[in-house]
């Protein structure tokens, strides 16, 4: 490991302070004279055709602004009624039907949300109810009821620029890989395994709720203050949703109170501007925490995967794989399309077929969600290969290490796999645990287990980020990025590569929050992409201020510039610290004066080669890998199927570790994420009504529910194009919890779960199930 003296330190976050005290703004917490707050009217209905709207007595209710129905957006001069990143399918308001119950109807600006929501009282919608198509299996039929009559492709990200109107069908993309000759694998093998395995939709439940601010400034520029993750898009999508040119659009984001996908893109920020431009007055949109729930959610994704094994080999495996993407498409195809290939797992498979399906349903809307879609592929075929390998009488871990890919062998899609940590993760999470030592043995009625997943995920490729860094005279250093901080460490990481770069201190580095108006673009933050990409970009761009820096010092003492190195806050030769001199009197020797700044702006912008429509070959899918591994030993107990964990180990390949302790933190609380929606949390849908759409009935992971060993293992495998040899690892705890901990079960019961959540109830019906089986001689 190379020796740095600011990356790969475990220094304290940037925003510390300010949170532990309460001093940060949040977009809630600001307010402005004679700012409306809105409340909106959800639809009842599954499906249904609006026929009629009355408004005029909520019109009159002292205190209202305005009174907005979809039909009105329609007609605003040159605006689009509809928007999305991957089709402009979702309605600012709905125009002429519903699609899901929560779908919104019509909504009110008032003087305050409980006038406003007074108001909502007074209004009368009649519908005329259509065929809803709820279940995802179904809605993928020909002669299903349709969702939408026709697909609009936004075009609005490079990865999804091949995504075509589609047919009339409730699939709206479908992602296809094939490898080698799959039927013959099945027809030549041993055995075959066929299992079905599902997840349910989930709810992010970040601590901050959705919340927008959009006013007119004196130059009637439209100005938006959002919890987005991303700044840039939301600019787009304004520009491109009201015909308004990007420059009358200012996007600005403070911290974040939690994202983890949920705020991803546009969600408020069309119907809040278009309240705002009618109004000519600040207004403001909270979603209360039951509006949550009715706003986007994760993918309900139903698994079928089938695995041939000849002589102890794994020959062929095929996935169908049914996402659930809800009324309205949001990312579901991005989601679809990158977790799609990646269904088979990270093995040496000579035969895969890949089918995955994006599929519409009277449901609410899924989009992105921390693992990006992953988690649920891995679920399925790390839950299945642990099957194989118990069945073949393999041990588990070997089985998997045989099989793992080697550095440079080629993923399903053709590309060749770069830093590629997953065995030496996988070998981490089964030491840890002690996979080889079996469980205790108990008596009475509860029984201990182990068990291990191991997966990899994809970066989003191709994606964009930009960076500008100002230096000051006095050393100091802006660093203008639109990555968005919500809690993730962002801001520390891009401050420690820019200290290191330039050679100044920590503390001298400043991260101006994302501004459209200052900062440049940036695709999104999520998927783990942050680190890699705007890490470089920062790099890159503080590298041209060291240059000019190193040029004028160079010139100085007439040496050659690349023989100086910045350190200390200090440009001198390398091997000679009193050969320099400071980075003030590099500025006067620049200069001649100490008024001024040095900026460099750099764009990190890594390709993809585009993957064949038929086969999904590509020579590069994805500019880097997420390998991830886990751990688990548990402890049930057959009598109530009450589940313990008793250890847990999240394992991570984050290349050269920017920030230690910070990346430990990251792989534990995605961790915690997963076990949530391993062993409890659904969002429970009855004929498409949300049952338990509130905190009351919906349960989250609580620090009572971790086990007395958890712990966070790093393995840095370097990139050898990341900035000072980093990868991400916001996701990466994330990926393989369930199928660890499902294994570890069986391990325990010889019970197999294949649908989560794993609740004490589904697994006292797997138990009685078992002992009511005929025994198998």
């Amino acid at each position: 490991m190379a020796n740095f003296s600011v990356v790969g330190q475990s220094v304290f976050r940037k925003d510390a302070h300010q949170k532990v005290t309460g001093q940060v703004l949040h977009v809630g917490n600001i307010e402005m004279p004679g700012m409306l707050h809105v409340a909106v009217l959800r639809s009842p209905y599954a499906h249904a055709r609006i026929t009629l709207i009355e408004k005029s007595r909520a019109e009159k209710v002292p205190g209202v602004a305005v009174v907005l129905t979809g039909a009105e957006v329609a007609k605003m001069p040159g605006v689009d009624p509809h928007f999305g990143p991957a089709f402009r399918d979702q309605p600012i308001l709905c125009v002429e039907k519903v699609c899901y119950i929560g779908d919104p109807v019509v909504a009110v600006a008032a003087v305050d949300r409980r006038t406003a929501e007074d108001a909502l009282q007074l209004v009368e919608v009649d519908y005329e109810p259509l065929p809803a198509v709820i279940d995802v299996l179904e809605a993928a039929k020909p002669d299903s009821p349709l969702v939408h009559e026709t697909h609009r492709p936004a075009k609005a990200f490079a990865d999804l620029a091949h995504v075509k109107a589609g047919q009339k069908s409730n699939i709206c993309y479908q992602f296809k890989l094939r490898l080698g000759d799959v039927d013959k694998a099945f027809a030549e093998a041993d055995r075959v395994f066929e299992d079905t395995f599902s997840s349910p939709p989930a709810q992010h439940m970040p601590m901050e709720p959705h919340v927008t601010l959009v006013y007119l400034d004196e130059a009637q520029r439209i100005n938006i203050w959002t919890a987005s993750q991303t700044p840039s898009y939301v600019r787009t999508e304004i520009s491109q949703t009201f015909g308004v040119p990007m420059n009358r659009i200012r996007v600005r984001i403070p911290y974040l109170g939690g994202g983890y996908g949920a705020k991803l893109y546009a969600k408020l920020e069309p119907l809040v501007t278009a309240l705002a431009l009618i109004t000519k007055k600040p207004v403001q949109y909270a979603l209360t925490r039951e509006e949550e729930f009715l706003t986007i959610t994760k993918h309900k994704v139903i698994a079928k995967i089938r695995t041939s094994i000849k002589s102890g080999e794994i020959t062929g495996r095929k996935c169908e794989v049914y996402w659930d993407t809800g009324a309205y498409a949001e990312i579901g195809p991005r989601i679809v399309h990158k977790s799609g290939y990646t269904s088979a797992g990270p093995y040496r498979i000579p035969n895969v077929w890949i089918d995955s399906y994006c599929i519409y349903t009277n449901h609410v809307p899924a989009g992105a969600f921390r693992g990006f879609g992953v988690p649920q592929v891995i679920w399925a075929y790390d839950s299945q290969t642990d099957m194989i390998a118990r069945a073949i009488g393999a041990d588990p871990v070997e089985f998997r290490m045989r099989f793992a890919l080697n550095e440079g062998e080629a993923f399903a899609t053709g590309t060749p796999v770069k830093s590629f940590g997953v065995k030496q993760a996988l070998q981490e999470a089964a030491n840890a645990v002690e996979f080889s030592k079996p469980s205790e043995k108990l008596t009475g009625t509860k029984r201990r287990g182990k068990g291990v997943a191991c997966g990899v995920k994809a970066v989003l490729t191709p994606s964009i980020s930009g960076a500008i860094v100002m230096m000051n005279a006095d050393g100091s250093v802006n660093v203008l990025s639109s990555t968005v901080e919500m809690g993730q460490g962002s801001e520390t990481m891009m401050g420690q590569i820019v200290a290191e770069e330039l050679g100044v201190s920590f503390d001298n580095v400043h991260i101006v929050q994302p501004d459209t108006d200052i900062t440049p673009y940036d695709t999104i933050t999520a998927g783990s992409r942050s680190t890699y990409h705007m890490g470089n970009a920062v790099r890159m761009a503080a590298g041209k201020v060291k240059a000019v820096l190193c040029e004028a010092v160079g010139k100085k003492l007439e040496v050659n510039p690349e023989d100086l190195v910045a350190e200390n806050g200090r440009i001198h030769v390398r091997g000679s610290d009193e050969r320099g001199m400071s980075i003030s009197d590099a500025f006067l020797v620049k200069f001649g004066s100490a008024g001024t700044t040095i900026t460099g702006e750099a764009i990190c912008q890594p390709e993809a080669a585009p993957m064949d429509p038929e086969t999904g070959q590509s020579e590069k899918c994805t500019e880097f890998w997420f390998p991830s591994a886990t751990s688990a030993e548990v402890e049930v107990d057959t009598e109530t199927g009450k589940i313990k964990l008793l250890q847990f180990y999240s394992v991570g390949d984050t290349g050269t570790a920017i920030n230690p302790r910070h990346c430990e933190q990251q792989l534990l609380g995605s961790a915690i994420t997963h076990l949530g929606l391993t062993l409890f949390e659904e969002m429970i849908f009855e004929e498409g009504q949300l049952v338990n759409g509130s905190l009351l009935d919906y349960q989250i992971a609580s620090f009572k529910d971790l086990p007395d060993s958890f712990r966070p293992i790093i393995v840095q495998v370097p990139h050898e194009t990341g900035p000072f040899g980093a990868k991400g690892v916001g996701e990466t705890g994330t990926l393989t919890v369930s199928a660890a901990i499902a294994n570890a079960i069986h391990d325990a019961t010889g019970v197999r779960i294949r649908d989560l959540p794993i609740t004490p109830e589904r697994l006292l019906r797997a138990l009685a199930e078992k002992s009511q089986a005929p025994r198998q001689d």
